[in-house]
């Protein structure tokens, strides 16, 4: 199945996380974030996000992971469940792009979900979202 949305981000929360010594210097410095999200359309719901990222905010490159909890609906089935994404950016576009369900994090009538997903945003800004999944026994 195929669900899709958009989504904004309505808050971004910069965390203090403190690396072990030694503290390593690179040309693009490292941070870590928690984010929440909402989402409309085929996907709706929220999501809690952690995120964390070498990014460069001159050039526009870099590269995020991020584990993303979300709750909500998925076309009909309602419930929750986890999943991480990354991507590399150069300026624009994406690539090296990666994006999967947490394997038995589903809960509710998302029970069972596998599969994966992408993510897109619109030269005007629009964050965009879809899943390819599978619901498993206990998913109805």
């Amino acid at each position: 199945m195929r669900a899709s949305g958009t989504f904004k981000v309505e808050e971004f929360t910069p965390a203090d996380v403190r690396l072990p010594e030694p503290v390593v210097e690179t040309a693009v410095p490292v941070g870590v974030a928690t984010m929440r999200k909402r989402y409309e359309g085929e996907v709706a719901g929220v999501s809690g996000t952690l995120f964390t990222a070498a990014y460069d905010q001159a050039s526009g490159s870099g590269t995020y992971v991020a584990m993303e909890s979300f709750e909500g609906a998925l076309r009909e089935r309602r419930g929750s469940f986890n999943f991480a994404h990354s991507a590399t950016t150069l300026g624009e576009g994406r690539e090296a792009e990666f994006f999967v369900i947490v394997p038995g994090s589903g809960t509710g009538a998302l029970a069972g979900i596998r599969g994966s997903g992408g993510l897109r945003i619109d030269a005007d800004g629009t964050h965009r979202v879809w899943f390819e999944y599978e619901v498993g026994d206990g998913g109805s």
